[in-house]
């Protein structure tokens, strides 16, 4: 492997890291994995790691040093990143990890398969039907529940071998939490079986996530608790009801009803153009052992030709993909599992035929296939990046690529226009129309709007006119020029009136529209009411950020130049004998007051005339 500076590492890759949930592994130069970590912002993480050695123990900079290589993978919350890095601590022994974790579990919450089940925390699991739920990353948070299940249900705690015949029998005695009101003692038939097995099964229901029943019930026995000022009941109920709607069920990094198999996915860049005349395709893989993800590993694969996800071509990438994983594999002594599973089917032959190779159609399967593809965008996210700034004059290309991807346009967007409108307390009311084209700024193309049909500071009805009067003419005039994507600086309010102009031309179904808001770097959809948030450092929201604020300086220039030309103009109007019209013709000879202030009476006489000079003239001699 290429080995990688501590400059290196922090320019080239800590740069690049995005600041989602996740684990890291530290590799040293012979590619082994010295430490992995886990992190709830990888960026900021990783990025501890680099900073002056007196801000180091000493362990830490053992281990600073002996870096060559960072990898990364993505996960979609905190606690699937806590266990995600339990399996690889496990599966690789890092040297620089707390040898306690080696050995750590994580505990789950069993429902045994039973008469009468039990409800317990454990942190071993057997494979004798019962069923296992977690694992939890907070222990203190496994137990809270259990706790409220027994609270709630009154479920029996003793390990007695219960059976219909012995119970009705009479062989059992109750014990003291029969006694004490916490078990229905189905151990002497208090409880029928489907009775207690209801119970269960609302358990189930809750630990599978579908838990908004007991939610609302809790609700209601908090308020009518504390409508009678019994508050340390409502209590209880509030910290019930909070406890199940902070409910995590499941998690896809540790899932007991996944065998052991091998999930690839794959993606492709087909609009950047390397300078190698190549493109690439991106690929993640994972290994699932006893229902755990164990292995990461992620491939670029350089091809002969940019190809798109519908290509045919992608089935030999991907052949081609998984084939090099499994040569990596063999070297370590690992066989591909018997199952596998693929976004689509690869060439035939690639694994023998006792293999199931397949495409999930839902559950957790399909869950685990869209993480790895999560990972796999990254992946290729990262090394765009990467490109761009060895080669900035790709950054353009590449900001278009993701915007494609980020906001699932059908066109690549080429050809994008950004809105904005600019006024002070109402004067001067101008909008601004900047253009990029494949990802840099078309100045000759830039278009700047007065204001006619609206009166005062309405900058709804002020988006609405520029952006028909924009499209109107431009159908009118070259209609095959339309942009393949139009962006309005503002909220909701904007981007609904921009909209409403898009549909009067008719061109609302083929010219995508999107509103940036300032405050968190939001994009917004018409008709959508959820904001779409995008990586702050990736080259899709850049590039709009960019047209947002290019379209704002163009306005605001604008709108100043207008301003300071009525301010100069209504100087000049204020002499005596001086109209619009002589205004005018100073400003256009002159070009400014202050060039005004300095003419003879002469030169100003050559221009206006010897009567109006005269005025001017004796105006400015008296300031």
């Amino acid at each position: 492997m290429h080995i990688k500076d501590k400059d290196t590492i922090k320019k080239e890759i800590i740069a690049l890291l995005p600041q989602d949930p996740g684990v890291y592994r530290f590799l040293d130069s012979a590619g082994k994995i010295i430490y992995v970590g886990k992190a709830k912002n990888l960026k900021k993480r990783v990025s501890s790691y680099f900073v002056s050695e007196n801000r180091l123990n000493a362990k830490t900079r053992a281990l600073v040093s002996k870096i060559a290589d960072v990898k990364f993978t993505v996960v979609e919350n905190e606690q699937d990143a806590f266990l995600l890095e339990n399996n690889l601590i496990k599966e690789n022994q890092p040297r620089y990890n707390i040898l306690l974790k080696d050995s750590k579990t994580y505990p789950w919450i069993c429902i045994k398969n039973e008469p009468f089940p039990r409800v317990f925390i454990t942190r071993t699991l057997t494979r004798d039907g019962s069923l296992y739920f977690g694992p939890y990353s907070s222990a203190m948070y496994a137990h809270s529940l259990t706790d409220m299940f027994h609270s709630m249900f009154r479920l029996r705690t003793c390990s007695l071998k219960l059976n219909r015949e012995d119970i009705a029998k009479g062989k059992f005695k109750e014990c003291l939490n029969f006694h004490i009101g916490k078990c229905d003692a189905p151990c002497i038939g208090k409880i029928a079986e489907e009775d207690y097995g209801e119970n269960i099964e609302a358990i189930k229901n809750i630990l599978k996530g579908n838990s908004s029943q007991m939610i609302r019930l809790f609700k209601e026995k908090m308020t009518e608790a504390a409508s009678k000022m019994e508050f340390e009941l409502a209590q209880a109920y509030k910290e019930r009801m909070q406890l199940l709607s902070a409910h995590y069920n499941k998690s896809l990094i540790v899932q007991p009803t996944l065998a052991n198999l091998d999930v690839f996915s794959i993606v492709f860049t087909d609009s950047v153009k390397k300078t190698s005349g190549k493109g690439s395709a991106f690929g993640n893989f994972f290994r699932v052992t006893n229902g755990c993800i164990t292995r990461v590993l992620n491939l670029e694969l350089k091809t002969q030709a940019d190809l798109s996800e519908e290509d045919t071509g992608r089935k030999e990438i991907l052949t081609h993909f998984m084939l090099s994983v499994y040569n990596i594999l063999s070297d370590a002594g690992e066989k591909p599992c018997k199952e596998v599973i693929v976004p689509f089917l690869p060439d035939e032959g690639v694994l023998s035929s006792d293999h199931n190779i397949h495409i999930p159609q839902k559950g957790d399967k399909l869950s685990l296939l869209d993480l790895s593809t999560k990972n796999a965008r990254e992946f290729m996210l990262q090394a765009l990046k990467q490109e761009a700034l060895k080669n900035p004059e790709e950054k353009q290309n590449i900001g278009v690529e993701m915007l494609k991807r980020d906001l699932h346009l059908k066109q690549y967007p080429n050809h994008i226009e950004c809105f904005d409108n600019s006024n002070i307390q109402g004067t001067d009311p101008v909008a601004s129309c900047v253009v990029f084209r494949n990802g840099k700024p078309s100045k000759k193309d830039y278009r700047k709007f007065n204001i006619k049909t609206v009166v005062g500071a309405n900058d709804f009805a002020s988006m609405y006119e520029v952006v028909y009067r924009r499209y109107s003419r431009l159908m009118e005039e070259n209609p095959e020029d339309l942009p393949q994507l139009v962006v309005v600086d503002g909220g909701r309010g904007q981007l609904d009136f921009a909209y409403q102009a898009l549909t009067d031309l008719g061109l609302e179904k083929t010219m995508p529209i999107i509103g940036i808001a300032k405050r968190l770097e939001e994009l917004i959809k018409p008709g959508d009411p959820n904001p779409l948030f995008l990586d702050k450092n990736s080259p899709s929201l850049k590039l709009i950020m960019q047209l947002r604020d290019e379209a704002h300086r163009f306005g605001i220039t604008f709108h100043r130049s207008l301003r300071s030309k009525r301010q100069t103009k209504s100087e000049l109007t204020s002499i005596k004998g001086i109209g619009e019209a002589t205004a005018k013709k100073l400003l256009q000879h002159f070009k400014s007051v202050a060039r005004i202030k300095k003419a003879s009476e002469e030169d100003l006489a050559a221009v206006i005339g010897k009567s109006a000079a005269k005025n001017v003239f004796s105006h400015f001699s008296s300031d």
